[in-house]
């Protein structure tokens, strides 16, 4: 008698096993992710799409204060430049406003096996990644912006005038803003890892050195500046937000342990 034939595996490789509701084990295929990839991603989309719809209540406003850093008013060149550099702040807070959901729908792609308790831990874990978002953009426009427009428009000072255009300008300060605010979050996302059991405070101390080359070459991309001065800033807070997120995630494997002891018999 032949052996029955198997159906055709037609993904190229199996991915993490996903539980279901039912407590059912299904091992996600590469287009199963794929497909995956494209839900999450219209999903965050439409979350900034509404909220840029929002955000147009008071983009003039924002545009108006993110001016004021520069002093003068900003030059256009394109007869379209004030419509793009309108949508672009838009953009910036659509993207502010939806940042749980952007955050959520990367914890959901990322980590798809979750267990209802895990799942608890990322919907709480929302409020707290836009909080530490909102205080990095606070802390970045405060006390770095300043510096890098002043290191920015006195460099040869005397040699060239300072006039920028009103998209070369929004498009800087925007990228600033948001990638220094991205950075803000990692503490609470390594301790929602840690809580999950996925990292553990040893593990992190024991990539110390990693975690430093990493620190530098991300200053490198998310400082717009090219002077070694402020590049060391941005490294230095990268590591100290690293040094936090230890912390945060020793709280979290302590906690667990406590948790699992309470519950032993």
């Amino acid at each position: 008698m032949a052996a029955p034939i198997s159906p055709p595996d037609h993904d190229l490789k199996p991915g993490p096993p996903e539980v279901s509701a039912q407590g059912e084990t299904h091992v996600m295929g590469f287009f199963e992710h794929l497909e995956e990839l494209r839900m999450r991603l219209t999903r965050a989309g439409a979350a900034v799409l509404i909220g840029m719809l929002i955000s147009l209540l008071f983009t003039n406003e924002v545009i108006s204060y993110l001016s004021r850093s520069y002093g003068d008013k900003l030059a256009l060149l394109e007869p379209t430049d004030s419509v793009v550099t309108f949508f672009r702040v838009a953009l910036m807070l659509g993207a502010i406003l939806a940042m749980p959901m952007i955050t959520y729908q990367i914890f959901m792609f990322v980590i798809p096996a979750l267990t209802k308790n895990e799942r608890r831990w990322v919907f709480l874990a929302l409020p707290g990644t836009t909080a530490l978002f909102l205080g990095g953009v606070v802390f970045t426009w405060f006390f770095l912006v300043p510096l890098y427009i002043n290191f920015l428009k006195t460099f040869q000072g005397d040699i060239f005038e300072t006039v920028w255009t009103a998209d070369a300008y929004i498009t800087f300060v925007t990228a600033v803003l948001f990638w220094h605010g991205a950075a803000f979050e990692t503490p609470l996302i390594f301790y929602v890892l840690g809580r999950m059991g996925l990292v553990t405070a040893q593990g992190m101390i024991r990539w110390w050195r990693q975690a430093i080359v990493g620190a530098a070459v991300l200053s490198a991309l998310i400082t717009p500046t090219v002077d070694p001065v402020t590049m060391s800033v941005i490294m230095v807070i990268l590591i100290g937000l690293y040094v936090a997120s230890i912390g945060l995630v020793f709280v979290a494997t302590r906690t667990n342990r406590k948790r699992l002891e309470s519950n032993a018999p």
